[in-house]
């Protein structure tokens, strides 16, 4: 498949529905009542799907491969924010299972994406998503 826009990359169509996920559970009690961790979470989920469309409007795959990074970063800042609200019963075991699961999968496309950058030679808009 030909990635022509960043709502073609695999990695930011997973982390748009993390977003979602994110939104859906910090929006209920007694989580939305903790205004700082939820603008946190909230805030670390968009800037996951943000710089991977960001970095996608870099000039060079080097400058992707960065902002990528950053998403990843993101990812894991997510993560860490999971324990916390689990820790504070803001979300049961099952729900941050689906939450992590979700990451794991978003983390896992974006390192896969960043060792395909590193490997091509091609201009950023003639890659091709395996």
């Amino acid at each position: 498949m030909k990635i022509e826009r960043f709502e073609d990359i695999e990695a930011w169509k997973e982390a748009r529905a993390l977003v979602g996920m994110i939104y859906e559970f910090t929006n209920e009690a007694p989580f939305k009542n903790d205004w700082g961790l939820r603008e946190q979470i909230q805030r670390a989920g968009i800037s996951v799907m943000s710089n991977i469309a960001e970095g996608f409007m870099s000039q060079t795959n080097r400058e992707f491969i960065v902002f990528l990074g950053y998403s990843l970063r993101s990812t894991a800042e997510v993560q860490s924010q999971l324990y916390a609200a689990l820790d504070l019963h803001y979300l049961d075991n099952h729900t941050f299972n689906l939450l992590m699961d979700k990451c794991t999968k978003v983390a896992r496309l974006l390192q896969g994406f960043i060792r395909y950058l590193k490997t091509m030679n091609k201009p950023k808009k003639l890659m091709v998503d395996s």
